[in-house]
């Protein structure tokens, strides 16, 4: 079953804590994971700041600088998995270097239904 483990933290924070991971470390995660076969993508985020939210509305387009939402941590990277089961993708999760200052997201990939 496919996992995606979303990775928040506080932007402020990422980077200059003593127990912050640096991104050799996460490479090295990363690598890890994809030797062992479970790994199906992953890829770290550009700051906040950059993002730009996109809304449709009564078929108008509205489009934001900015985030989705204001929040105390924000999202820094993702990593698409493929696990056997919850248990094994909380445990590729807790392994994330990132875990040890923000936190990460498990949400189990839902398939679209087709409609006869």
């Amino acid at each position: 079953m496919k996992y995606l483990c979303l990775i928040y933290s506080d932007e402020k924070l990422l980077h200059s804590l003593p127990e912050s991971p640096r991104d050799g470390e996460c490479l090295d995660y990363f690598q890890s994971v994809q030797q062992s076969g479970r790994m199906l993508a992953a890829e770290p985020l550009e700051p906040v700041a950059t993002a730009t939210t996109v809304r449709m509305r009564g078929g108008k387009l509205s489009i934001t600088d900015g985030p989705f939402a204001e929040t105390k941590e924000q999202l820094a990277g993702f990593y698409l998995i493929e696990a056997r089961d919850l248990n094994e993708a909380l445990q590729i999760a807790g392994g994330i270097p990132a875990a040890r200052v923000g936190s990460v997201e498990v949400r189990p990939v839902r398939q679209l239904q087709l409609e006869d």
